[in-house]
């Protein structure tokens, strides 16, 4: 894993990066591997608190890998039996098939996770920025919706993932044409938090902010978050009641509130 993905764990955050920055961390089979065995070692690892997602060298992550094209273009693909080509691809509990999960993953780990994006992001490399909770970019980034380049379609969970964040016909512009915009257009169109001059290094200040707040309400404030996306009213507000009646009075809670009176940093138990 280690040639596609490292972490660092220290004071609560993990630091994630990609590094194959001599395919500008394009996706390939290992990436995908690396990526989910990463997320899900992070969804139970024990003390982290919030996780910064990042690419070395030149690009966040450039898209598949063109090894992969090259594939496709020799109907590699298109050799399958109909029968094989009907199988339904195995499927994670949340409904996600392999190269999603890649994606889904982030968004499934119990605390806030924030993309560093710089360079460039497009297609899958772009999808995977979107499975962050927040994306902090370049002014100069380049982000796309690629897929249709390729004569394909956003399939690792974007459509998911953009939903909410973008009005219906943003998501179809981007999606039909594959042009590529910049960091403050995604801010503006709701695609990205914010514009930085160093996404990473404010990405890392805000992860050890995050990190400082009562785990437990941060882990109950992104169950919410997530929930909210996909829930009914009455479901949403079922679990603000019962999220915020297992916090109050317990250990945490009380330890916020001593901290704030007593004018001291407060001592958080993971």
């Amino acid at each position: 894993m280690n040639d596609r993905v490292t972490v660092d764990i220290q004071d609560g955050v993990a630091d994630v990066r990609l590094v194959r920055t001599d395919k500008m961390n394009a996706l390939d089979d290992a990436m995908f591997s690396a990526l989910i065995e990463t997320g899900e070692r992070l969804k139970g690892e024990a003390g982290v608190r919030a996780v910064v997602l990042s690419g070395e060298g030149r690009a966040f992550c450039a898209g598949l890998d063109m090894g992969s094209f090259a594939a496709m273009a020799s109907g590699e693909r298109a050799q399958r039996s109909s029968a094989e080509a009907l199988l339904t691809p195995k499927r994670t509990e949340g409904g996600s098939n392999r190269a999603q999960h890649a994606c889904m993953v982030w968004r499934e780990i119990p605390v806030p996770v924030i993309a560093a994006v710089h360079g460039v992001a497009f297609g899958g490399g772009f999808q995977l920025a979107l499975g962050a909770d927040l994306r902090f970019v370049t002014a100069d980034v380049k982000l796309a919706v690629l897929e249709i380049k390729w004569g394909l379609i956003p399939d690792m969970a974007g459509m998911v993932l953009m939903r909410g964040l973008v009005r219906d016909d943003v998501a179809r512009e981007l999606t039909y044409t594959g042009r590529i915009f910049g960091g403050d257009e995604a801010v503006s169109m709701g695609l990205a938090t914010r514009v930085c001059a160093d996404p990473r290094a404010e990405a890392l200040a805000l992860a050890a902010e995050i990190a400082t707040k009562n785990p437990h309400a941060i882990r109950a404030g992104k169950r919410l978050l997530n929930l909210m996306g996909e829930g009914d009213q009455p479901a949403i507000l079922l679990a603000e009641s019962q999220e915020q009646g297992a916090l109050i009075g317990s250990t945490n809670q009380v330890e916020a509130v001593m901290a704030n009176l007593q004018k001291r940093a407060p001592q958080f138990a993971d």
